[in-house]
């Protein structure tokens, strides 16, 4: 059992989430949030947090779903619950984790917005590879559809994390944590056009660490792909609304479409909760490198 204050486990969980799990301040912040929310209902109670029981839990969320709260809310709020009281299971402060006989509630959620093939191969043919600063774009794009990286995660690769060779790509993730992420023999061809005919010059002589540069010699930001993207989109017949992320969506999409893994794609995206991935598709068992060659659109 534990001698510290409420408030202290739970910083120390959030902690344990951004050192240990890598999680997003975004996410943390989500985590936070419903447990403080959860914490507010026991305090009312005179529960103690180490003391909760199932049914103390199931009391917080019957209130919730009388709220009128979304099942997408309800289903978050229980993945928090879980994650934390299994945490405070692991870390020996408690003998039971009052969670386990708590089922998270069916969520109907229709899979993010993303582009079919044919609009993908629309979109990389209106951007040409002619222009040093197209060829930069088209190859940002294409990596984001051949890896499933957020766009920060692409803006902020660096040259030492490419392996052009073994077609990795190496994800510093917080925590001194990583990931390697695969790509296609797609990317690796425009990656290598980009990094010989593109990047050298537009950084002339001078020196960047990392693998996308704008026009300043600097890395290009999220906003600017953006914008970018926007740009481009509207030279197609394309009418959804399109964002950096919707090519996370399409690559996710694709392969599951294909029949791949569920948790390969999980580990492929970088998510920690399986439930985050399930939005896509159902399960499947392949390795991650044999998913992205067999399956992918560009593998």
């Amino acid at each position: 059992m534990s001698n510290q204050t409420p408030a202290k486990l739970l910083q120390n969980f959030q902690e344990y989430l951004s050192i240990e799990k890598g999680l997003s301040d975004n996410s943390i912040f989500s985590y936070g949030y419903d447990l403080n929310k959860f914490k507010t209902f026991i305090d009312k109670q005179q529960i103690d947090l180490l003391k909760v029981q199932s049914k103390d839990i199931m009391k917080f969320l019957v209130e919730e779903k009388n709220r009128k709260i979304s099942s997408k809310t309800l289903a978050r709020e229980v993945v928090a619950l879980r994650q934390f009281y299994k945490y405070l299971r692991d870390e020996k402060k408690l003998d039971i984790n009052p969670t386990d006989k708590i089922e998270t509630p069916e969520v109907m959620r229709a899979i993010p917005d993303h582009l079919s093939l044919d609009e993908i191969e629309e979109l990389f043919a209106k951007i040409k590879e002619d222009n040093i600063y197209e060829l930069r774009d088209k190859c940002i794009f294409e990596l984001l559809y051949s890896t499933g990286l957020r766009i920060s995660e692409a803006c902020n690769l660096k040259i030492e994390d490419l392996d052009l060779e073994n077609l990795t790509l190496t994800i510093d993730q917080k925590g001194g944590k990583s990931r390697l992420v695969p790509f296609g023999e797609k990317a690796k061809t425009i990656l290598e056009s980009y990094l010989k005919n593109s990047r050298t010059e537009i950084l002339k002589i001078r020196k960047c660490e990392y693998v996308f540069v704008s026009k300043k010699g600097s890395f290009i930001n999220r906003k600017s792909v953006w914008r970018l993207l926007n740009l481009y989109i509207k030279r197609t017949s394309i009418q959804k609304k399109v964002t950096p992320h919707t090519l996370r969506h399409s690559f996710a999409t694709h392969l599951l479409e294909n029949s791949a893994d569920l948790r390969a794609v999980q580990e492929l995206l970088g998510h920690i909760d399986i439930s985050t991935t399930q939005i896509y598709a159902q399960m499947a068992k392949k390795s991650l490198k044999e998913v992205h060659k067999d399956h992918h659109p560009r593998g």
